[in-house]
């Protein structure tokens, strides 16, 4: 069988063939989309197996070579950096390199999801980018205010129908800032709108996964918490319990030698969006339920300099936590458990 090696781009690829001894027999430049990669591949006579590296759209593309490939390996960037550091890059070398560890079976392989999962997953970015946008008008909106030394309502009150009627009826000293203003509220009202519009269809994609409801049976951990964690982990089964954290990015960096180790910040690996969430719910969590605040008071060792660092441990021990209960369809036994518990998941042991 042959060993394909590919290098793709949105205009031109590069094509690396190996045969079974892993001699190189043909190596090729495709210009042109995906279309003409898929084409030129579809003219191979003799069975073959392919590897390229994730990047943008590398799903789509994956079920495009699955019915012409005996198997498909998607490289994780990240790792394959770590494997080929080398001073010389071009497409035909990437191209080689991924052919020579298909060969020889030591491709560090991504999980590719379904095409549902990859949209629910855009849309819960999607919807990220939306609420980003509206906090940035509101910041722009109050530091407007600021500038004229005008104090407006505190939090939320501001943005109720009387706190922007109130807005409106601010006097400005030129029509200028009142343009800008009007402007700024339009841009807000727009983003809501769009923002109401995701939520509602997250919210019926959510009602169709049972981890969903099931993850909302811990304290602190919302509804766009749960769909984000399920969505992103996908298959519970294919991660073991000490490697959730680091899929998430929430592990330490570590420089160890001899007898001395150093750990360093957290990685930031993985979807930083489940990662702000999970922080986010594990802080919540430690303050509405004893079970998770004593976890959180053991992580804080009596020191208050170490809140952030026990917060974000927190959150690492919260996505073990989920990852279980996903697999054993077990619900949160705390002590203010949720009462909103799915039929199918019965209380059976406390974590």
């Amino acid at each position: 069988m042959l060993t394909v090696g590919l290098d793709v781009h949105q205009s031109c690829s590069s094509l690396c063939v190996l045969d079974e001894k892993g001699n190189r027999v043909r190596e090729q430049e495709v210009r042109g989309g995906w279309d003409h990669v898929v084409e030129e591949l579809g003219k191979f006579q003799e069975p073959f197996q392919i590897c390229y590296e994730a990047s943008t759209g590398y799903g789509a593309l994956y079920e495009r070579l699955t019915p012409l490939a005996k198997k498909v390996a998607v490289a994780h960037p990240g790792k394959l950096r770590l494997i080929f550091q080398s001073k010389k890059k071009s497409n035909r070398v990437d191209a080689s390199k991924l052919a020579s560890l298909m060969h020889l079976n030591q491709v560090p392989a991504v999980h590719v999801p379904s095409q549902e999962v990859r949209s629910w997953r855009g849309l819960i970015e999607h919807r990220r980018r939306l609420v980003d946008k509206r906090v940035m008008v509101k910041n722009q909106i109050r530091a407007l205010m600021r500038g004229y030394g005008i104090k407006g309502a505190h939090g939320a009150n501001l943005w109720t129908k009387a706190g922007v009627k109130w807005l409106r009826e601010l006097p400005w000293p030129t029509t200028l800032e009142k343009l800008r203003l009007e402007v700024m509220l339009e841009e807000l009202t727009d983003l809501q709108k769009k923002e109401r519009q995701v939520t509602e269809a997250l919210d019926k994609l959510g009602s169709q996964h049972s981890g969903v409801g099931l993850l909302q049976t811990i304290p602190g951990v919302g509804r766009r918490t749960a769909e984000a964690f399920v969505a992103y982990v996908d298959d519970p089964h294919r991660f073991r319990s000490g490697k959730i954290g680091s899929y998430f990015g929430l592990v330490p960096r570590e420089d160890s030698t001899g007898t001395h180790r150093h750990l360093g910040h957290v990685t930031r690996e993985g979807p930083s969006t489940v990662r702000k969430l999970l922080t986010e719910a594990a802080w919540r969590g430690s303050q509405s339920d004893e079970v998770i605040k004593a976890v959180y008071e053991r992580l804080l060792r009596g020191d208050k300099g170490r809140r952030k660092l026990a917060v974000v441990a927190l959150g690492h021990w919260l996505c073990r936590v989920m990852l279980a209960m996903l697999k054993t369809g077990e619900v949160f036994r705390g002590s203010s458990a949720s009462s909103s518990a799915t039929p199918e998941a019965e209380s059976k042991v406390t974590l």
